[in-house]
């Protein structure tokens, strides 16, 4: 194996894309069986996919002393792109394209209240927690608030903005933790708040955004829901990044200063 492994890292590293799409799929393929066989559903295949990953880059940057997770091993320098802004921007816009504007209509006052309730009272609570630990830069506290609404919202608020990696880095544990809260705490809650029927469900995506908390926690509860409270979460997704850097961002500024 010794002998014939430079000859098999040298092609992984010609080809370090590829290898990082093979790797992900990997990734994700072992995180969706745990979710099946070991979870029960309860948990959804993309959160635990996740907190594979960040164990990854974890265990990768105390080895190698970099900062870029596992990318910083040659072979797996791929994964640096993968992850990248470009591929990232294009996966948020392919999300957004399985958004239906007519069926989020049939929703009505409520659906609209309750999608723009959701993505700023996440942004004020993030806010405000992050300024409870110190946090004083308008950049830094909307990127961490970002990451309240879910972790993609808080990324793409925070390359927005130019915030820093290690802010970047919180505003996704923010979301994730959101995520798995989200998805184990439905099941629970859907009885005693009457989330048992379309409309409802679209209601409850729209509140909470999180597509994955959503949809893991609502196909834990009743599987024909899940489209519509994915549906109304996807929106979510794409008005958070939309109203990140720019209302959220103007309205922290104005409350805290530059």
């Amino acid at each position: 194996m010794n002998a014939i492994w430079p000859s098999i890292e040298a092609v992984l590293t010609k080809y370090s894309l590829v290898t990082a799409f093979t790797l992900v799929g990997a990734v994700v393929w072992v995180a969706y069986a745990i979710a099946g066989r070991l979870a029960g559903g309860r948990l959804h295949g993309s959160a635990i996919a996740i907190l594979m990953g960040l164990a990854a880059a974890y265990v990768a940057g105390s080895f190698t002393g970099g900062a870029k997770g596992v990318a910083d091993i040659g072979w797996l320098a791929g994964v640096g792109l993968m992850g990248g802004a470009m591929l990232r921007d294009l996966a948020i816009v392919a999300t957004a394209y399985g958004v239906r504007l007519e069926e989020f209509i049939k929703t009505g006052l409520s659906g609209v209240v309750s999608l723009l309730l959701g993505v700023f009272s996440a942004f004020l609570f993030g806010a405000t927690v992050a300024y409870a630990f110190g946090f004083r830069d308008p950049v830094a506290l909307v990127t961490i608030g970002g990451g309240a609404a879910t972790y993609i919202v808080g990324p793409v608020t925070g390359t927005a903005l130019g915030a820093s990696s290690d802010i970047i880095a919180l505003s996704v544990g923010a979301g994730l933790v959101k995520s798995v809260l989200v998805m184990t705490l439905t099941p629970l809650a859907a009885r005693w708040i009457g989330l048992d029927n379309p409309r409802a469900a679209m209601i409850y995506g729209g509140l909470l955004g999180t597509t994955s908390g959503v949809a893991g926690g609502l196909a834990a509860t009743d599987e024909r829901l899940v489209p519509y409270g994915a549906m109304t979460a996807t929106f979510y997704t794409g008005l958070g990044c939309l109203l990140g850097p720019s209302v959220a961002y103007i309205a922290v500024r104005a409350v805290v200063g530059s």
